[in-house]
């Protein structure tokens, strides 16, 4: 398999602004893609729902990743202290909140 964006952008191959192209590419692709649309950019679940509530997070995917920080999901499970989220505005909250209840944090 070809490398994933993800894969690229660590290598320095691709830039984060390319992810539409990606995208472009698994929704044009005649062969019988049996990827999901995380896989085929080579992020995780966790990883592939935070960026797509918080485009702006792919940066702090992709840097995680290249550092070998573990995803943030195992973090939660290891964390015995409740995490506090920060926002910039109620409607970022709410989506950060509802976010959190989908992937079954809260």
């Amino acid at each position: 398999m070809n490398s994933s964006f993800i894969e690229k952008c660590i290598n320095g191959d691709a830039s984060l602004d390319e992810i539409d192209n990606y995208i472009d590419e698994w929704h044009d692709s005649d062969s019988d893609m049996s990827l999901e649309l995380h896989e085929f950019l080579g992020m995780t679940w966790e990883e592939y729902s935070l960026w797509v509530v918080k485009p702006r997070f792919l940066a702090w995917i992709i840097n995680a990743r290249r550092k070998g920080v573990i995803s943030s999901e195992e973090k939660f499970k290891q964390e015995s202290q409740p995490l506090a989220a920060r926002s910039y505005s109620t409607k970022e909250s709410l989506q950060s909140i509802n976010w959190l209840k989908s992937i079954g944090k809260i």
